[in-house]
């Protein structure tokens, strides 16, 4: 396999995905140990999740990387989360995750956007949920709290995305 190359900046915003080994459906039955994982590894390195979904086979995520670095971020969650998910179901091998993740640089507020519906949007473009809303493992409750969204979004018309989000 040949080696990626990753762009690296201090203080980047990166929008990722990450898919499960063969797409195995664990991932919303288990979000408790995605999040276990999470806040372990963001007591040892600082970076935030301003924007996140998390699907059966697959998460997106926006990450603040800060002065951390995404590749070791995103290393060290899906390290956390194979230990921790093999532990609890008592499997002693086998992959976890595919051994990549889809990562792009967010380039302006028009890129954040964009990207930030398409993570709120995706259960919805999944048929897991009619509403975004519908969809407890997501961002989009505090997105609306906030003000960003209303309760209609996302529900009146289907949204087309173009490719290129690491599906």
């Amino acid at each position: 396999m040949s080696k990626l190359l990753r762009y690296y900046g201090s203080g980047q915003i990166y929008f990722v995905t990450a898919v499960t080994y063969q797409r195995l459906a664990i991932l919303t039955e288990h979000a408790d140990l995605l999040w276990e994982s999470i806040d372990k590894i963001r007591g040892k390195m600082e970076f935030d999740l301003p924007a996140w979904v998390i699907m059966p086979d697959h998460f997106h995520a926006l990450i603040d990387s800060k002065e951390s670095s995404l590749a070791e971020i995103m290393k060290r969650v899906k390290i956390s989360f194979a230990f921790l998910y093999r532990e609890k179901l008592r499997l002693y091998r086998g992959q976890t995750w595919q051994s990549r993740y889809w990562d792009h640089v967010i380039r302006d507020q028009e890129d954040w956007n964009h990207h930030v519906d398409y993570i709120h949007y995706n259960p919805v473009k999944h048929r897991m949920a009619k509403s975004p809303f519908a969809w407890k493992e997501s961002s989009i409750h505090k997105s609306f709290d906030e003000g960003y969204y209303s309760k209609d979004w996302g529900n009146l018309d289907i949204i087309e995305y173009e490719s290129g989000y690491g599906e």
